[in-house]
């Protein structure tokens, strides 16, 4: 008889070893600063950020839609190319660090916006605990 554990799961995530260190891959140590920072980081920095901009557009442009959006995309923009970094990551102590290439960090931070503003790459994670859209600029966010 076949059983469950013979077939894998999704659930169970993608196949990695047992002993494997998020990020390792990449070049990142397994714990302290410069390690992979903790999913939980990620959605509540950009709900920062967002807030940020709502804030913004409502007390200067009037919650006008359009700008919500350029504020959000010129905030990531010129505050990963300047300090690293958004307002929210700040907050939350991560970085972006770029991790491969020898790309300007402006080039990064305009593609890594870029695909996140598509949505969809933020929804696919690597085995080393980073979404697309930092894959496809050649960064990671890493704890403080």
């Amino acid at each position: 008889m076949i059983d469950r554990k013979d077939l894998g799961s999704w659930m169970d995530g993608a196949p990695s070893a047992p002993d494997y260190v998020k990020g390792s891959s990449r070049g990142l140590p397994g714990t302290g600063p410069g390690a992979v920072a903790p999913f939980w980081r990620r959605p509540l920095s950009l709900l920062l950020d967002w807030g940020l901009c709502m804030a913004i557009s409502a007390l200067a442009f009037q919650s006008d839609a359009m700008v919500n959006l350029v504020l959000f995309v010129a905030v990531n923009v010129l505050f990963l190319s300047l300090f690293g970094g958004t307002p929210g990551q700040f907050v939350l102590r991560v970085r972006v660090h770029p991790v491969r290439g020898r790309t300007p960090m402006i080039v990064r931070a305009l593609v890594r916006t870029a695909a996140m503003l598509l949505i969809l790459p933020a929804c696919f994670w690597t085995k080393d605990g980073q979404p697309l859209h930092d894959t496809v600029a050649g960064t990671a966010v890493v704890t403080v």
